[in-house]
């Protein structure tokens, strides 16, 4: 993982896989960068992240990546509701004691003071895999965002 001088300097940007490398996901990270100008926003779209996910599956996230930053910044789906992987990394800061925030696909970030808001929102993870993968099988290929 990139180095960080301060750990507090740095945000996670948690999103459904299917919106990586989209223009959405540009956007976002443009939006998310200056409305926390004063942070490094962390997308885990990158190729260690990918390695790391690949060697130990969401406890890489859970135990490499998220204690090692001050805040996260969560993005559901167009309806509203968390796949089962975002959902658990919004948690994981919240175990933590960090900051989190949700943001929209339309740009519009709020201030999350209690994950319980964001459970009932939750989905599981048969059902975020139906979100983002066709027919619900990674071997099939990702859905678009907005499929």
């Amino acid at each position: 993982m990139e180095e960080h001088t301060d750990w507090r300097e740095a945000m996670y940007f948690g999103h459904p896989v299917n919106t990586y490398n989209t223009p959405l996901e540009t956007e976002l990270m443009e939006t998310l960068q200056l409305a926390f100008k004063e942070k490094h926003i962390e997308n885990p779209n990158q190729l260690k992240h990918q390695e790391g996910y690949k060697r130990v599956g969401m406890n890489y996230y859970f135990d490499e990546v998220l204690p090692t930053m001050a805040a996260g910044v969560f993005l559901s789906f167009p309806d509203g509701k968390f796949g089962a992987g975002v959902f658990g990394e919004a948690e994981r800061m919240v175990s933590l004691s960090r900051g989190i925030w949700t943001v929209t696909y339309d740009r519009v970030i709020k201030s999350v003071k209690d994950i319980e808001v964001l459970r009932s929102r939750a989905l599981t993870v048969e059902e975020t895999r139906q979100r983002i993968y066709i027919g619900g099988k990674r071997e099939n290929g990702m859905k678009g965002f907005f499929d």
